[in-house]
């Protein structure tokens, strides 16, 4: 009797390369079923070299079991951050991040050439001090000798991309600093401030104003003169936009990375996790990380010109609107440590207040905040009694203060005309009860919390696959818990009242 050799699987890797941390998964390219994992920290702070997420996608990658039996992979990662390159593939100073808000004053006098209106018209959204056309604005004004060095300009996802393809500097890559392979996707390009969600173009006299230099998009691997590509011809050179299911290119070999794998397009980390969780009209995502954001799956694109909603493009060919905070699971980690407790202990703290944490209301501006645009507010403790100032309220008006202010962002992106059926709950801090009871109370439809996972990286995933065969894969999504809506109007009432008193810059 013959047995029939067990079938061979065809498997895909997915990378989230995020503020905090490297992680990369390895998933079945058919059934989406997780075969192994792995995770590296990232350097803190709010300006990185890029080479620290090199090391660490390089530990990840070994730590998830390596790579040689994989087809295909793609990077997703954290949005906005600036790249800057010279003509050498060298990087001419270390990224600054979405985070870094030194770049505030640069994007008030970026809206007020251009007026909020043109921008939003043009590329979808008013930039901030996260969005990368303001801090190529402070390069050029606080660093004018670094200003004038850079020939290339990439976006965290962009630059993991290109050196997966083998290029680089000339010292440790492979195939040399050819600027022209830069490539990057739709929904990264559409956090930069210089490219169309609507025409799916890079604006060049937007580029120009923040640099004060022209730019171009790149022509593709080989297309252009090499390590001179940028400074040749006096342009600064822009990554190529490659459509959703478009491949990148394939590996070079340069250990962990073996030769041939198919390399996806990549894409900004919101729309890695709205890929990952397969979200489809209807769906409003949540998602508590280091950064809180609210986004949603549209089929027409969005303009605020009021600039509280980003309109962005997702990684599918659709536009991804979308809000973010700057205040997520670390204000509870922050008041979790004042009160000396851990994360079990804090939740029970929470749950055991009642709603509204008779009346002490925390409106979390620790790190200043980016919805609504105060990049130098601080934190407000408001309606402070003998009676309110307990140890449960103060962990429950976290939790209701964090969520309240991802409500009135949520609302914001409804009120572009987006259809709301559920939440769905992401993020390290969705698993916490507490967040899960009190985000049931702020929100008036259902939650739901998917099953813990990684979904940007799941979502890179998705697209390595979708690059390698040419059809999108549908992967089922298991359900960890959900909630119809219990809404206590009076939490978010109180908060708005204190966020109206407002908060003091730092």
């Amino acid at each position: 009797m013959t047995i029939d050799p067990k079938p061979t699987r065809t498997l895909v890797a997915g990378v989230d390369s995020s503020t905090q941390s490297c992680k990369v998964v390895v998933r079945d390219a058919d059934t989406g079923e997780l075969v192994r994992q792995g995770t590296a920290k990232h350097p803190d702070g709010t300006e990185v070299a890029p080479s620290a997420w090199w090391d660490a996608l390089v530990e990840a990658i070994t730590a998830a079991g390596g790579l040689d039996d994989v087809s295909a992979i793609s990077v997703a990662a954290q949005q906005h951050g600036l790249v800057a390159l010279d003509a050498d593939g060298e990087v001419v100073r270390d990224a600054l991040l979405w985070n870094d808000t030194r770049s505030a004053d640069a994007a008030r006098a970026l809206v007020s050439e251009i007026g909020a209106a043109e921008y939003a018209r043009r590329t979808g959204s008013v930039p901030v001090a996260s969005f990368t056309a303001t801090k190529l604005r402070w390069l050029r004004d606080a660093e004018p000798e670094n200003a004038a060095r850079v020939a290339a300009v990439a976006l965290p996802h962009d630059w993991l991309t290109w050196r997966l393809l083998g290029f680089g500097p000339r010292a440790s890559s492979a195939l040399g600093p050819d600027l022209d392979a830069l490539v990057t996707d739709r929904s990264d390009a559409s956090g930069t401030s210089y490219w169309s969600p609507l025409d799916g173009t890079y604006d060049l006299e937007l580029f120009e104003l923040a640099l004060g230099r022209p730019g171009r998009e790149a022509a593709g691997a080989g297309a252009g003169a090499g390590a001179g590509s940028g400074a040749g011809s006096g342009a600064v050179v822009l990554p190529r936009v490659v459509g959703a299911a478009e491949a990148a290119g394939t590996t070079v070999a340069h250990a962990p990375v073996p030769e041939g794998l198919v390399v996806g397009a990549g894409a900004g980390d919101n729309a890695g996790a709205a890929l990952g969780l397969d979200a489809t009209i209807g769906d409003v995502v949540i998602s508590i990380g280091t950064s809180g954001t609210a986004f949603a799956v549209t089929d027409a694109p969005t303009f605020d010109e009021g600039g509280t909603v980003a309109g962005f493009a997702d990684a599918a060919g659709g536009f991804l609107p979308l809000i973010a905070t700057l205040n997520a699971a670390r204000v509870l980690s922050s008041v979790g440590a004042l009160l000396g407790v851990d994360h079990d202990e804090f939740a029970r703290l929470a749950l055991a207040a009642e709603p509204g944490s008779a009346g002490l209301v925390l409106v979390p501006y620790f790190a200043g905040e980016r919805t609504p645009n105060l990049p130098d507010a601080t934190a407000t403790l408001a309606g402070l009694t003998l009676g309110s100032t307990t140890r449960e309220n103060l962990a429950r008006a976290a939790v209701e203060g964090m969520l309240s202010a991802l409500a009135d962002g949520a609302a914001a992106v409804i009120g572009q005309g987006v259809e709301a059926r559920r939440v769905v709950l992401i993020g390290g801090a969705a698993l916490n009860p507490a967040v899960q009871a009190v985000a049931a109370q702020v929100f008036d439809v259902p939650v739901v919390v998917p099953s813990p996972g990684e979904y940007v990286a799941d979502g890179a995933a998705r697209q390595a696959a979708w690059a390698l065969s040419g059809t999108r894969p549908s992967w089922a999504l298991s359900t960890s818990a959900s909630f119809d809506s219990d809404l206590q109007p009076a939490i978010g009432e109180r908060y708005r009242e204190a966020q109206a008193l407002g908060s003091l810059p730092r």
